[in-house]
């Protein structure tokens, strides 16, 4: 009640202090479609350069299916879970609270599942891949918009937004599976799960960083 009171008496008593909030207000509506022009113009030249890096990787691939798979088996089981993964091209990170040798039985069980033909697991609806394509489908919607009318206006990055975020997890899922991630891991194995949190000294105690970092190496049998 004292928030109403307090508001009323701003609006209708002092209306001369809403004044320069409301023309800030509108410097910073006027000022959104430039930016997310300059921001629209790096994205397409730096997401897509990400994907084709991961595309042209085998063991990338092959690295980033299985640590999908890893998070899916693991959300199966426990529900989702705030993980993180990170793949390499000698295995992946998974950051977030979760214990070795259940990281070590998920992996392993995921890797099974994928030679057994379950590709589905290689794609996960958290995947940074989908979040770059959304980046570049509304990059790309807005721009059209732009250069299509001439006009600078906030509500092209509105159409562009919710454009993208209708299209990019359907479009997000048909690039990971035939660009970023690979099912084909005939012959990969684990190796081991290995801590990879980093720690500090304070006052004579060690003081490990959060959240927990682990890291799934995996390696490929040469077949002879």
């Amino acid at each position: 009640m004292l928030y109403l009171l307090m508001l009323f008496l701003i609006i209708f008593l002092l209306p001369s202090l809403l004044l320069p909030f409301a023309f800030l207000l509108l410097l910073m509506i006027l000022f959104i479609p430039y930016k997310f022009t300059f921001d629209s113009l790096i994205t397409l030249f730096t997401a897509p350069q990400q994907i084709i890096k991961i595309a042209f990787n085998p063991a990338l691939r092959r690295n980033h299916a299985l640590e999908h798979a890893t998070i899916n088996v693991i959300e199966e089981l426990y529900g989702e879970q705030k993980l993180a993964g990170e793949a390499k091209d000698n295995g992946f990170y998974i950051k977030g609270i979760i214990k070795p040798d259940l990281l070590r039985e998920a992996a392993e069980e995921g890797l099974r599942r994928l030679k057994n033909g379950e590709n589905n697991l290689v794609i996960h609806r958290k995947c940074g891949t989908s979040l770059a394509v959304a980046n570049i489908l509304s990059s790309i919607i807005f721009l059209f918009l732009l250069f299509k009318t001439g006009n600078f206006t906030v509500i092209y990055v509105l159409i562009a937004i919710v454009l993208a975020n209708l299209l990019g997890p359907i479009v997000g899922e048909l690039v990971q599976k035939s660009l970023t991630t690979s099912a084909n891991v005939e012959g990969m194995v684990i190796e081991g799960v290995y801590n990879k949190n980093s720690s500090n000294n304070f006052l004579g105690f060690k003081v490990v960083n959060q959240p927990r970092k682990l890291f799934v190496k995996t390696d490929q049998l040469k077949v002879y």
